[in-house]
């Protein structure tokens, strides 16, 4: 068995070291142009060279769960592409937007700006039903954190394309469900894959459905926000404030506007980063069980994009 491994600004040698720890039996090498045909890719944005190169491939692992870079290049259509499967991200992400919101709630903002001041100043407290989250995406991710934010009380509802059920958890689907999602939510936190469908699907028409004041956390893809009609909300107060995580350009650009705003908080794309060792076993425990004839999970359908 031949391993290749090309994953674009990443220092190739502890996942060589994880990944043969894990399967001696299999020859594992990062690749270079021209390098001899392999039977299993593990990639990151590789570029249209590798996988013109690597025709004989019988499965490509990426080592996130968005595969919306990897589906634009041109990928034969028999090649299996196995996305990456929590391994250690659903918890960063409901410990990032668990964060996230209750600092919003808590106006935790508003009294370091007290702090820097030396003002010793207290706010009115919020009530929780008053701000119920919405949650954008119910597949491994989307499920986590809407069941951490529900432990805090808040009312919280979740939309995805097809129906789901889930405990505490008012669940929408569809054209129609999406609107009552919207209506229903004052705090909307994105999780969607980036597909076709979902491409700007934080534009002015969505986010004024929100209930007034509302507040965006956006952890899936930059792709999913039209960047001025935020802006535009912000200023005329339909929206309270954001939390951006990701972002159409990244690193994002110095003179970005997001950057000043006092309305929005910027991170770099940090909200669940991917855990090497936890990457390493699920990819190495897939690729034994494809080698040994077994179906496995994470085959992403590219009609869908996930």
């Amino acid at each position: 068995m031949k391993i290749t491994f090309c994953c674009t600004h990443t220092k190739p040698e502890p996942w060589l070291a994880g990944l043969r720890a894990l399967l001696p039996q299999a020859d594992i090498s990062a690749w270079q142009p021209g390098a001899a045909a392999a039977d299993y890719a593990i990639v990151w944005s590789p570029p249209q060279q590798f996988i013109d190169e690597q025709r004989q491939l019988k499965a490509l692992f990426n080592t996130g769960a968005g595969v919306d870079a990897l589906l634009k290049l041109r990928l034969p259509a028999d090649l299996p592409v196995v996305r990456l499967e929590d391994a250690g991200m659903s918890v960063q992400m409901a410990e990032y937007v668990c964060h996230a919101v209750i600092r919003h709630f808590r106006e935790l903002d508003a009294y370091e700006a007290s702090a820097r001041e030396h003002a010793w100043s207290f706010r009115k407290p919020r009530l929780r039903r008053d701000f119920p989250i919405g949650v954008m995406g119910l597949g491994v991710l989307g499920q986590r954190v809407a069941q951490a934010l529900a432990q805090f009380d808040f009312p919280v509802h979740g939309w995805s394309r097809s129906p789901r059920q889930m405990d505490g958890i008012a669940c929408h689907s569809g054209a129609q469900g999406f609107k009552d999602f919207l209506a229903a939510s004052r705090v909307l936190v994105n999780l969607l894959p980036l597909t076709d469908d979902t491409q700007g699907i934080l534009n002015r028409a969505n986010l004024s459905r929100l209930q007034p004041g509302a507040y965006l956390i956006n952890v899936a893809r930059g792709d999913h926000l039209v960047e001025a009609d935020l802006l535009a909300l912000l200023d005329e107060g339909q929206v309270a404030g954001a939390t951006l995580d990701v972002f159409r350009t990244e690193p994002l650009p110095p003179e970005h506007p997001f950057w000043a705003h006092p309305k929005i908080t910027v991170t770099p794309h940090t909200s669940a980063r991917t855990l090497r060792d936890e990457t390493i076993a699920q990819i190495a425990r897939k690729i034994a069980a494809l080698d040994r004839g077994e179906a496995i999970s994470g085959i992403v359908e590219p009609a869908r994009g996930y």
